[in-house]
């Protein structure tokens, strides 16, 4: 039997840990489905069974404190009415990620992530710009959906407050509303993975051991893209302050290892608008993908109705198809579509022209990038963005180059 890179960093740890022969028991049999149509859910499950039979002391220390927390997202709106979203679960207990964290304590790490049990049909508070309603959580401990505000809220960032009902257990917490400012000129709505983040989405095995076995500081951006990123926040006059919303395919549950990863990269914040935690093959490229990604862009362009978008992807999933759907849904609010090429392939590449030929019909423009400089290059020709910016992205593009050679 021959194991994939992934299983086997997986199993070596196994061996290596007190938990070690039953884990591996259950992982070695995955390694024979040449299909890999199994979960990340699923190996999760298998960590859980391992370290609840050989490593009790372990456990305890993953368990700890199960009392619960509301985690309230980063949402987005205007100046009466927002679009909101949270979950309420058990306290997951993992803080920032350090330099010396062990892959075992990633993957520890995950598996707390992944085993946070949602609190079902909870009842919340919500209360945003003057207004107060009440939300049910869904049986995954989700909720949110829009709020009219009582009052104008303004501000780049405007605060909302979530409490658990009855309020006398004193479960609260509160998060941001992304509110575009007057001097914004356009949105910008991108991809996460492989377009700001290496993910290796296109490689189920990749995928699963970069989200399992890193974390935040070992996760690598695409070369120059917070340079470019923050270049499209401050526009061609320098101080646009241009909203950027980030939607994915990737689990809710990994939210602080994105967010984490955005700042220490410098990476403009913004809303996120991500997934349950099913990461298979067919959800990796499939139809729900599709369908996910074509609800969230359609709700952000939806509450923004005088606003144009440049939207960012890459080759590696169905980014090109959504956009152009999108293109043809919203005429004349599309300014430019960015699509990095990271699959290299002929066959993909002549699909993404005969795309960017449709839009170019439909009165957009699809770019297919080499690279963030080739795109921003681009962008400065059109007056997004100011020539002066490009040095800092090719030097950025440079020194994150040089650090994937080291990894």
């Amino acid at each position: 039997m021959i194991l994939p890179p992934f299983l086997w960093s997986l199993w070596s740890l196994c061996l290596e840990q007190p938990l070690g022969p039953t884990l591996a028991s259950i992982i070695a049999p995955m390694a024979d489905n040449v299909d890999w149509k199994w979960q990340v859910g699923e190996i999760v499950s298998a960590l859980k069974q391992g370290l609840k039979s050989k490593a009790g002391d372990v456990l305890a220390a993953v368990d700890g404190d199960d009392s619960i927390e509301i985690l309230a997202y980063r949402a987005y709106g205007n100046a009466s009415r927002a679009h909101i979203y949270g979950r309420v679960v058990e306290q997951v207990n993992v803080g920032l990620s350090t330099d010396t964290d062990s892959t075992l304590r990633n993957l520890l790490n995950t598996y707390r992530r992944a085993d946070s049990d949602p609190l079902a049909f909870a009842r919340v508070k919500v209360e945003c710009g003057g207004s107060v309603i009440d939300c049910k959580s869904n049986d995954e401990g989700f909720f949110g959906g829009w709020i009219d505000a009582a009052e104008p809220m303004s501000g780049e960032w405007a605060k909302y407050d979530v409490s658990l009902v009855p309020e006398d257990q004193h479960i609260r917490a509160s998060g941001e509303v992304l509110i575009p400012p007057d001097t914004a000129r356009f949105g910008v709505i991108s991809d996460i993975d492989d377009t700001v983040i290496q993910s290796g989405v296109s490689n189920f095995l990749q995928a699963a051991r970069t989200v399992m076995l890193g974390n935040a500081r070992t996760r690598l951006p695409f070369p120059g893209v917070a340079a470019f990123y923050r270049a499209l926040r401050n526009g061609a006059s320098g101080d646009e302050k241009n909203p950027i919303f980030y939607v994915s395919s990737s689990p809710w549950n990994i939210y602080d290892v994105i967010t984490e990863f955005m700042d220490i990269q410098k990476i403009p914040k913004g809303p996120l608008v991500l997934r349950d935690w099913d990461i298979n093959l067919s959800a990796l490229s499939g139809a729900r993908h599709f369908d996910h990604k074509g609800v969230a862009i359609r709700n952000v362009m939806g509450l923004y109705p005088s606003m144009k978008f440049i939207l960012i992807g890459d080759t590696s999933q169905h980014d090109p198809e959504i956009y152009r759907q999108i293109v043809g849904e919203f005429p004349e609010r599309v300014s430019c579509i960015y699509i990095r090429d990271v699959n290299k392939n002929a066959e993909r590449k002549a699909s993404v022209a005969k795309l960017a030929s449709e839009c170019l019909n439909a009165g957009s423009t699809l770019v297919l990038a080499e690279d963030t400089l080739g795109a921003a290059k681009h962008a400065v020709e059109q007056g997004w963005i100011r020539e002066e910016s490009l040095p800092d992205i090719h030097e950025e593009k440079k020194a994150d180059e040089t650090l994937a050679l080291r990894n």
